[in-house]
């Protein structure tokens, strides 16, 4: 222990009530001694057995049979999102302007944010529509077992394998966090088999006793794995370890454009990897909230002056903390560019 660590123990003391994940960043949760003693495990099993309480409550929410579906295998699918003629407005105002933007490349892969902030939402009228649309909004929330205020953006990932070797370690079977938390994505174009279409292990979001253990396993060597992703607390797992779980081979999610997926990110997942440049197109959602929260409200996002401005705000106060703690926010501007021009970074 340094004098700087003796000041960050408290604040690693409150990360264990908290989302903290990072067995690499807080050394409570990276110490095989805690974690033998079932500190990650009794976290993981808490947040679970809260989740399911507040999913309770956030049933009347969706549709029966949606529902049903997404209890059995982790998500939700849905067709034929939006109406024809609004989805044709959709993408018009999308693909047709530039927008302000943010890049982060991960091996072969760039992904491309492009923020929409109210005045962006204002202007374009069926964009603003699908971002609120309030079907999309209530699964992700039940996906998340919270309710509140997604964050939200374009999201465009273009692959370059011929351009950069290294490998997009979004492409490694993971779960992004030790609880329940939703991604969502409204495709605005088809996405077939050789088009690096998003994976899912079905059933994977279920805390089983196979899976607690597997966590628990995990737990206790993940500060020292050489992936990471993994030492920070976003698990990996093999896809020969799966079958362990009692759990099926990741499904691919080829679907044509204007389907809704909403999974809990909590479950087995990643992007598959292409041999082609690709580009894909998304609005795309994602909420995360404190897993031991015993209520669904009380969301600071979605209070009026801050609705619809979380993304932009998370990014301002990022390049604040890289210019004056040095904390280096991986998302890079690249200014006003077309949704789907090439990578910048």
């Amino acid at each position: 222990m340094t004098p700087l660590s003796y000041l960050k123990a408290p604040f690693w003391v409150l990360g264990l009530a908290g989302t903290d994940k990072s067995p690499r960043k807080n050394p409570l949760l990276g110490s095989e001694r805690l974690n033998s003693w079932g500190l990650h495990k009794k976290r993981v099993k808490l947040a679970a057995d809260l989740a399911a309480s507040r999913r309770a409550r956030l049933a009347g929410l969706v549709d029966p049979e949606q529902r049903a579906f997404f209890d059995e295998n982790g998500y939700f699918l849905v067709k034929n999102f939006l109406p024809d003629e609004v989805y044709r407005q959709l993408k018009e105002e999308v693909f047709s302007q530039p927008l302000e933007a943010r890049e982060m490349r991960q091996g072969q892969a760039v992904t491309r944010m492009t923020l929409l902030p109210p005045d962006v939402l204002g202007r374009n009228q069926a964009l603003g529509q699908a971002v609120r649309d309030p079907r999309a909004l209530d699964m992700i929330r039940y996906a998340a077992s919270q309710g509140g205020q997604p964050l939200n953006f374009i999201q465009t990932v273009l692959v370059e394998p011929q351009k950069v070797q290294k490998k997009d370690p979004q492409s490694d079977a993971h779960a992004d966090t030790f609880h329940a938390t939703s991604k969502a994505w409204l495709f605005l174009q088809d996405v077939g088999e050789e088009d690096g279409p998003f994976f899912f292990v079905p059933g994977s979001h279920k805390l089983t006793k196979e899976r607690l253990e597997w966590e628990y396993e995990c737990s206790l060597t993940a500060s020292k794995d050489k992936r990471s992703h993994h030492a920070n607390g976003s698990f990996r797992i093999r896809a020969d370890e799966l079958a362990a779980l009692g759990l099926p081979q990741p499904k691919k999610m080829v679907v044509p454009e204007n389907t809704l997926i909403v999974a809990d990110t909590f479950a087995f997942h990643g992007r598959t990897p292409s041999d082609k440049p690709t580009v894909r197109s998304e609005i795309h959602w994602h909420m995360r909230r404190n897993p031991f929260l015993p209520w669904t409200g009380g969301d600071i996002k979605s209070l009026p002056f801050l609705k619809d401005r979380g993304m932009p705000l998370l990014m301002d106060l990022a390049d604040v903390a890289e210019k004056t703690v040095k904390m280096r926010n991986v998302w890079r501007p690249v200014g006003e560019v077309m949704v789907r021009s090439e990578a910048h970074v």
